[in-house]
């Protein structure tokens, strides 16, 4: 394999709206992330994934972009982005933008243009029929739009508000492939493409992901905007396999860095309601998935590490214990994701354990996905209760990942000093950053150890370029894998349950690396494997001898 710099990167993502509030008006912004970078500096992280800040009306909390080239003055302006990625670039930090290609805000002026007159010459930058078919918004409802002015449907796979560009217009490709090559001229270290297996949609087929012209459009635009800089690109891609996601990782194929792939987001999500009836978490099917993911790529590919995102709820409350073994669960988790081959990702407040929320009233969430999704299955279909939908919302929510950064125990956790835009999470008074940075056991510290593991130590190699082998594979308690690079052989080994499990592993003995409940520095050597007992959720990396 090619070695790049991207591959032991740690990622870190900030959802700029909630992040760090400086001007006092409740919502994050460009200059709260910059006061920020010395913490994350401190944590350890090389690049900042920086959700949406371009102008938009916020109809999908900036996943609806009416101008690629501004920033939305609730974030700042240009020269607050600039100012941002000179001072990320100090401390050797690169900024990943987030660009959303699928579709745009109807307040897009290319959009604005369009409904004018069937005959505008921005008409075909978008999707229009004088029928409909049966196609769905993943928001819910039907995927068309009655305009009136010019008696067609447009279509939208998301919100109403958000139309779909269309992609074959060579227009639409020039337009974001000049707008893409003026972003990498800002400084810009790479680039995050929202939804991007839906570009190549032909939807009088039926077909929206993963069309015949997804991977031509890629190269194309691989060839336009990052061929011979050292960029680094990731895809959401939904509905990716492996064998997908070799087409946009292949290095040979000259697409993309890597993708999110999302088999493992889904597993808990009921087969007709989805993540609205959560269904019980199965850590075996989860080894299952994660481990074909691991496997997959032998140099035609790289995984993308993740457990949260801005559109996933918190992992602590999701699949560990956001109660008695918070801090423990957490670290679990951490260990595991960071144990495995790919690039990882970290979402704000991940590292300090943030935790879901609860808000008693509907009215209390802000999710678009959320509202619609209650219209439909509660008011409309009523398929589900009120009870049973917020049940949903409680566990799987996007709102969850989206409250407020929990800095200090201070009025608004010290987000801002205005009324914040999203209600927080009441338990900022014992989880928050200032807590977190003062005891040395903390979570924060636990995701810097494991940083600087890969990235600067004599294990690097070995978690960023080494064989994974699954171990346990049917134990519902244990995850167990093996990583190998040349002579060296680490294992990570985790017991995801509130009970102490005993285990015998036919390993010599081991020296301990990283122990999530005995935080020392010292390492132990000469643990016997034979006879392992594992506290309720210990998570342990040993180097195993020859």
């Amino acid at each position: 394999m090619n070695q790049q710099w991207w591959h032991s990167a740690v990622v870190y993502q900030v959802y700029p709206r909630s992040f760090c509030d400086s001007s006092g008006d409740g919502n994050g912004d460009l200059k709260g992330v910059i006061s920020k970078l010395d913490y994350l500096e401190k944590l350890g992280i090389d690049l900042i994934w920086l959700s949406p800040v371009y102008l938009s009306p916020m109809k999908d909390n900036g996943y609806d972009i009416a101008d690629y080239q501004a920033i939305d003055p609730r974030f700042g302006d240009m020269n607050d982005m600039r100012q941002l990625i000179h001072q990320a670039k100090q401390r050797n930090i690169g900024i990943m933008m987030d660009l959303v290609l699928n579709h745009t805000s109807d307040q897009h002026h290319w959009f604005k243009q369009a409904k004018q007159s069937r005959d505008n010459p921005y008409r075909d930058y978008y999707i229009w029929r004088d029928q409909t078919n049966q196609i769905r918004s993943i928001f819910s409802g039907p995927a068309w739009q009655y305009d009136p002015v010019t008696s067609q449907y447009y279509f939208h796979l998301f919100a109403d508000a958000q139309p779909d560009l269309n992609w074959e217009n060579p227009a639409v490709a020039k337009e974001i492939h000049q707008m893409i090559s003026w972003w990498v001229e800002q400084g810009v270290a790479g680039f995050r493409l929202d939804v991007i297996d839906l570009i190549g949609k032909e939807i009088d087929q039926g077909i929206t992901e993963n069309g015949p012209r997804l991977h031509p459009l890629l190269q194309q635009m691989h060839q336009a905007c990052f061929k011979g800089k050292k960029l680094v690109t990731v895809g959401e891609t939904w509905g990716a396999t492996p064998e997908i996601a070799k087409l946009y990782s292949d290095p040979r194929r000259e697409e993309l860095s890597m993708v999110f792939q999302f088999e493992h987001a889904a597993l808990d999500w009921h087969p007709e309601h989805g993540k609205w009836q959560v269904q019980d978490f199965d850590l075996i099917a989860l080894k299952k998935v994660l481990s074909k993911w691991q496997t997959a790529f032998d140099g035609d590919g790289w995984n993308a590490l993740f457990w949260n995102n801005h559109d996933l709820p918190r992992i602590v409350s999701r699949w560990g214990n956001d109660g008695e073994y918070r801090e423990a669960s957490a670290k679990l988790f951490a260990t595991l994701l960071h144990g495995m081959q790919g690039t990882p990702y970290i979402y704000q407040g991940e590292e300090i354990a943030m935790t879901n929320v609860q808000f008693a009233e509907l009215s209390d969430y802000d999710d678009i996905e959320i509202k619609n999704s209650y219209q439909e299955k509660v008011v409309e279909q009523q398929s589900l209760s009120h009870q049973q939908f917020m049940q949903g919302v409680y566990q799987s929510a996007r709102d969850n990942a989206r409250t407020p950064m929990q800095w200090d125990n201070s009025d608004n956790a010290g987000f801002s000093c205005g009324q914040p835009w999203l209600k927080l999470n009441p338990n900022y008074q014992q989880i928050n950053v200032a807590n977190a940075l003062a005891n040395q056991h903390s979570v924060f510290y636990h995701y810097q150890r494991l940083i600087a593991l890969r990235k600067s130590s004599k294990y690097s190699d070995t978690l960023v370029y080494g064989s994974y082998q699954l171990l346990l594979e049917e134990h519902s308690h244990i995850f167990a894998y093996i990583r190998q690079y040349k002579e060296q052989r680490l294992l990570i080994v985790a017991n995801v349950s509130q009970q102490t499990q005993t285990l015998s592993l036919d390993f010599k003995l081991a020296e301990v690396v990283l122990d999530n409940l005995q935080p020392e520095d010292e390492s132990k050597v000469g643990v016997d494997l034979a006879q392992l007992n594992l506290a309720p959720y210990q998570a342990i990396i040993y180097l195993l001898a020859d």
